[in-house]
């Protein structure tokens, strides 16, 4: 059953046109609403199974993962059709599974599989109108598409997101200022924020964060009064630079910082709480939603949520690095089972210099994500990271790349694939240009292939600039 936030969401674009009157009173109303209208039923479901499961036995916990994985496996066998030729192709049955153990015999997903089988992955059991359909780039500049489920997806990402946060202070109608991307304004010198009233939360642009910006920014939030500020790592970062360089301190009190989205070391870490004088809180998760996990109460490792999904590591690097492979326990609209998802994390060891607060997989270190910027011609700074989309707007592309030589300008290089028609690269274009601003110019290439790291994977950005 679908929640109201789901029902909602194609009406969001005709929301943010009404006037600024209208906006404030229905925001407020909604906001009024309780919990198991807005999100739906099952939130409360996912509420109770993140805050029990921290309490959980080992068996028990093996005992609920050794259920969803055997649930989910049968359900893509019976109902999706690429699991069930893939599943024939490697003698894999799960009806046979007696252990966790036995999953190493299930084949690997690749991001490539999404891309060329979306229809085929997903359930032929669940109606289409309950497919939520989402795309990302994640860290790779390799747009993917996939499907959620409504009524499932988004209360649960919102339940387990809060039970994690409320390690680091978050509370139930807390205030937010939020720096994460959002567009306040195409223009350089525009406005840098807008109240959203569904959610008391402030919304600031993270593409203003210059110099002379800074008292607006400062003066914004003294007004405002935040519980939590709620941002990129890279935007917090830039806004305690900006501190520290003009001398100012930092002087509402918080509760806690929430830095998720992209990497974030412990010595910048450390800057932030110094600056801001909080505790600084860290996850990992991405947009397909297929395992997600966040730093203790009193320890900086990043668990892994047993009740969330399953996580397995592949076999290490030169570097000690792992990949993260993941299998969603709940979203049965397409499942995905033991997915690449191209992220790589430091495993932590059973003897390593943290002591473990829950019995859970637990890593040391997320590496990729880059904090990665586009430089405009004015010194503005826009990450990377708010250029995943989540709609169709890059669908028919194999991989997509920037690349910039100097302030304001950079090619937006793309390579298409057999459906992708070059009509729709005005569209392309536009959305670029709306999330990059006034000063900046963009020029749109196509090319056969886009550069790699040394392990192969496709970068976001390659900028030649200091």
């Amino acid at each position: 059953m679908m929640s109201l936030e789901d029902r909602l969401y194609p009406f969001l674009t005709a929301y943010q046109q009404f006037p600024e009157s209208w906006r404030l009173i229905l925001g407020s109303a909604y906001r009024k609403l309780p919990p198991r209208v807005r999100f739906g039923k099952n939130y409360a479901t996912y509420v109770e199974l993140a805050e029990s499961c921290v309490s959980w036995s080992v068996s028990d916990l093996e005992d609920y993962q050794f259920g969803e994985m055997r649930r989910i496996l049968l359900h893509a066998r019976d109902y999706c059709p690429f699991y069930r030729d893939a599943f024939r192709k490697a003698g894999f049955n799960p009806e046979e599974m007696s252990a966790l153990t036995d999953l190493k015999a299930c084949p690997l997903l690749t991001k490539q599989d999404l891309l060329q089988n979306l229809e085929q992955m997903s359930s032929t059991a669940i109606l289409k109108k309950q497919r939520l359909y989402i795309t990302t780039g994640g860290s790779t500049g390799v747009p993917v598409g996939f499907h959620l489920q409504k009524g499932v997806s988004r209360p649960k990402e919102q339940a387990f997101l809060e039970a994690q946060w409320k390690r680091a202070g978050y509370f139930d109608g807390a205030r937010l200022a939020v720096i994460r991307g959002h567009v306040t304004s195409e223009k350089a010198r525009g406005s840098i924020m807008n109240y959203d009233a569904t959610r008391d939360w402030l919304m600031l642009s993270s593409s203003h964060l210059t110099n002379d910006r800074l008292p607006d920014y400062l003066e914004a939030m003294e007004n405002f009064k935040p519980d939590i500020l709620h941002a990129y790592p890279s935007a917090a970062l830039q806004l305690a630079e900006y501190l520290e360089r003009a001398g100012q301190q930092w002087r509402l009190p918080l509760k806690c910082l929430l830095c998720g989205s992209e990497r974030l070391d412990l010595a910048q870490k450390r800057l932030l709480e110094r600056v801001f004088r909080t505790k600084v809180y860290r996850w990992y998760g991405h947009s397909e939603r297929v395992v997600l996990a966040g730093e203790g109460v009193t320890s900086e490792l990043f668990y892994f949520w047993p009740t969330y999904g399953f996580v397995e590591f592949g076999l290490p690097d030169e570097h000690g690095l792992s990949e993260v492979i993941g299998t969603s326990f709940h979203n049965e609209v397409m499942p995905l089972i033991r997915y690449r998802t191209g992220d790589y994390v430091r495993v932590q060891a059973p003897d390593g210099d943290q002591k473990a607060e829950y019995p859970w997989p637990a890593v040391s270190e997320i590496s990729g994500r880059e904090q990665e910027f586009l430089v405009t011609a004015t010194g503005r700074r826009v990450s990377l990271t708010a250029f995943n989309m989540h709609d169709q707007i890059f669908d028919g592309l194999y991989a997509v790349q920037f690349y910039q030589e100097q302030p304001g300008c950079a090619e937006f290089r793309y390579v298409s694939g057999p459906d992708f028609h070059a009509s729709r690269l005005t569209d392309i274009e536009k959305r670029i240009r709306r999330k990059l601003g006034e000063d900046f110019s963009i020029e749109l290439r196509a090319v056969k292939e886009t550069e790699k790291t040394s392990r192969g994977k496709s970068r976001w950005l390659i900028s030649k600039l200091d």
